[in-house]
């Protein structure tokens, strides 16, 4: 009777035994399940870390290449090469440079500013005026990377210096360009004036064309001489004396003839900048209110013509004549 009377407990303490074996195995599916959420918490931190990294990386990349394209900080466009310009002007308050020179009144500016124009010089004209620089920069051409024509003084690059092509060259200018030529750049000129002196509130014949007006081709190879350094920030009024008025006749498209080479006006906070386009001109007051500069041309070639304009007779030059 004894031995029956502890079958009891034996079995109690069985039963007690399989309770615990299944509260271990409950703790161990707990533990490893919270290691699985915490290795899974842990893997997507790491690739939240990574995909932080790799954001940063491309967002430093993108606004460092955007500021490259930028050419130090040019934010606004004033003229897209794409689109055509009836008008567009932009006053800017003069500066004090013109008060150190002899004022010319009906002429010497008292209202500046900028304009931008498509509608003064057609492509087609643009496309022969080019064809006139082509012809003329073939005879030398600069070993840097920018060349000029200049049909008044007879001025052109070759090598590392200049010539006078009238005198270097004698009759076989006469094979080169056409009375035909010299009438189209007389007239583009005249045209290009009177644009000015309407936009400004003046009388075109108190202006007078002067130097240095010459045909500019840029393309990317490297500067051999200052003369090459066409890029560097400037103002027409303080490094001639004798601008007034200022216009840039384009005579090849940005982005499709040539990469780079926009024209910017450095102002404070906002750089502004003009696409060149075949046909377009582009003109403003000569003094400190304008600093502008060229970007460098990164593929390519740029072609050009700067006309520039004085309120002082005395520093007047006559237009080329075909001889």
């Amino acid at each position: 009777m004894a031995p029956q009377r502890r079958a009891g407990p034996k079995v109690a303490e069985s039963g007690g035994g399989s309770a615990g074996t299944w509260a271990d195995r409950g703790e161990r599916r707990r533990l490893s399940s919270v290691r699985k959420n915490r290795a899974h918490q842990e893997s997507r931190r790491k690739w939240l870390k990574v995909a932080i990294l790799i954001s940063s990386v491309v967002l430093i990349s993108f606004l460092s290449w955007s500021y490259l394209l930028s050419e130090d900080g040019v934010t606004e466009v004033l003229a897209h090469y794409s689109e055509s310009l009836q008008d567009r002007f932009i006053e800017v308050p003069c500066s004090e440079d013109y008060d150190s020179h002899k004022r010319f009144e009906g002429c010497t500016p008292r209202k500046c500013g900028r304009g931008i124009t498509d509608a003064v010089i057609t492509r087609e004209e643009a496309e022969r005026i080019r064809r006139i620089a082509e012809r003329g920069l073939s005879l030398g051409g600069s070993h840097g990377g920018a060349s000029i024509l200049d049909l008044h003084s007879g001025a052109l690059s070759v090598g590392k210096h200049f010539v006078n092509l009238y005198r270097y060259f004698g009759d076989k200018i006469q094979e080169v360009f056409t009375e035909e030529d010299f009438q189209l750049y007389r007239d583009v000129r005249r045209r290009i004036q009177q644009t000015i002196a309407q936009a400004f509130g003046i009388s075109s014949s108190s202006m007078y064309l002067t130097k240095p007006t010459f045909f500019s081709r840029i393309n990317s190879t490297e500067a051999k001489t200052t003369h090459d350094e066409y890029w560097h920030p400037h103002i027409d009024k303080v490094t001639y004396g004798s601008f007034d008025y200022t216009s840039l006749l384009y005579l090849s498209d940005y982005t499709e003839d040539f990469g780079g080479g926009r024209f910017v006006f450095m102002d404070v906070g906002a750089n502004k900048t003009v696409e060149p386009r075949a046909g377009r001109v582009s003109f403003f007051t000569s003094g400190s209110e304008n600093l502008h500069r060229v970007e460098k041309v990164r593929w390519g070639t740029r072609y050009a013509i700067t006309i520039s304009f004085t309120c002082n007779p005395d520093h007047g030059i006559e237009d080329p004549v075909f001889t």
